[in-house]
């Protein structure tokens, strides 16, 4: 009989509490406990050998050098299909095609894990493919490329007539001054939209807008109206963006009773204006806009967020300065223009695609950027007008439209998205 010594002890000292350890019968077998060995016991199964699955690592080594060999020789043939697309001029995207395979290759899976495994892994498989036939067919005649533009080694600035969005001192003409510097004709527009149908209609050759503040976020506006005006990014600029609160000479910190900007100028500045709950908040179509209307208005209860710059314009006082919630508040503009005319040394592309809903698109789409070792900088989506729930979405990345890997990655998006615009290629200053 073998029994736990423990318990046994225990058991007797309950019987006869006169009884010591030591009287218990020696000879009795006393079981030690291993809870480790007592699992092992209950499911054999569970102790595995350490050999068993250097056996199986050997194993699977194994089928991965011939999935390798196998993968390098589908590669191969892939290339002589891309040969022939060449000689014939077909796409390189056969859609109907690709669904019958996947779904032959989901058939020969056993269970549907397996399937949905296969189907993950031959869509790879033939993204990867696709992906060397449109390097082939740029490298071997048919670079036709999908957008427009030409090349020069600066812009044709001096002279030309720009338009920005604001009134003098805003931030705009600051990006304006500094981009464009004193040798131009000037005007500014009330809205985005003024500014780019002045640039349509050829009153101006470029226009400077807000693209993206490092506190707010992106201007989505402008995304919408990029695409809706059909012009190009041919340059960007930053600026610093340094928020003061301004008010009439003599006023007083105290005096204010009403606030007025931006709604990006007051975005940028909330953890100041929380501090004055009772200051009304009132928006305005720019900073120094909101600066002008002070000045007009005549009132001592009122102030504007705006730059230093726009209180000297208007004739203001700072009653506050460091207001804004980031110390390196920075705006990005973007010089639109449109002529597709970029610069030489240009490095970041911005293009817009739409996908189809289908599963892994958005991926696909930019696996082109990955896969061609170019870095991506930037990603928004914006909805489409009039389709509700679909979406398009805006990419920046480095590169030049002349670069080999631009290009294999444009022709790839352009191929299968349901539709791609180039919106330029320009160099960022700040």
């Amino acid at each position: 009989m073998e029994v736990n010594k423990t318990d046994f002890i225990a058991k007797v000292k309950d019987a006869d509490p006169g009884m010591e350890a030591k009287d218990v019968d020696p000879g009795m077998k006393a079981k030690e406990t291993d809870p480790e060995k007592d699992v092992k016991d209950a499911d054999p199964e569970m102790e595995v050998k350490e050999t068993d699955l250097k056996e199986c690592r050997t194993h699977i080594d194994e089928i991965d050098d011939q999935i390798i060999k196998l993968f390098e020789e589908r590669m191969a043939v892939s290339e002589e299909v891309a040969m022939y697309k060449i000689r014939t001029g077909m796409q390189v995207l056969d859609p109907v095609r690709e669904r019958e395979k996947i779904q032959s290759l989901r058939k020969k899976a056993h269970g549907d894990f397996n399937a949905n495994g296969a189907e993950l892994l031959f869509r790879q498989i033939m993204a990867v493919s696709r992906k060397r036939q449109y390097q082939l067919l740029t490298e071997r005649g048919r670079d036709d490329m999908p957008y427009e533009g030409e090349f020069t080694e600066k812009l044709r600035v001096s002279g030309s007539t720009v338009v920005f969005q604001g009134v003098e001192g805003a931030y705009s003409f600051a990006a304006m001054k500094k981009y464009f510097g004193d040798d131009i004709s000037s005007f500014h527009a009330a809205t985005w939209r003024e500014a780019m149908e002045a640039v349509r209609c050829g009153k101006a050759v470029y226009a400077v807008l807000p693209i993206e503040n490092s506190t707010a976020g992106i201007v989505s506006d402008i995304y919408d109206l990029m695409m809706e005006y059909g012009l190009y990014i041919v340059g960007g600029q930053i600026i610093r963006v340094e928020h003061v609160l301004l008010g009439l000479p003599g006023a007083k910190l105290e005096d204010i009773k009403k606030v007025c900007s931006h709604p990006q100028g007051l975005m940028q500045c909330k953890a100041f204006l929380e501090k004055h709950p009772d200051w009304e908040q009132i928006t305005e179509k720019n900073t120094a806009g909101a600066a002008k209307a002070v000045s007009r208005d005549a009132d001592i209860r009122k102030a504007a967020i705006a730059s230093r710059e726009a209180g000297k314009v208007y004739g203001l006082s700072v009653l506050a300065e460091n207001i804004c919630e980031n110390r390196k508040n920075e705006t990005r503009f973007i010089i639109v223009s449109r002529n597709p005319v970029y610069e030489s040394c240009s490095d970041t592309v911005s293009i817009c695609f739409e996908l189809p809903h289908e599963s892994g698109s958005l991926y696909n789409m930019l696996s082109h950027i990955i896969f061609n070792g170019l870095n991506m900088t930037r990603i928004e989506s914006r909805p489409i007008p009039g389709r509700n729930w679909e979406y398009r979405f805006f990419v920046d990345f480095e590169g030049n439209l002349r670069d080999s890997a631009v290009k294999n990655a444009l022709k790839g998006i352009a191929s299968e998205a349901l539709r791609m615009r180039v919106l330029g290629n320009y160099v960022e200053y700040s």
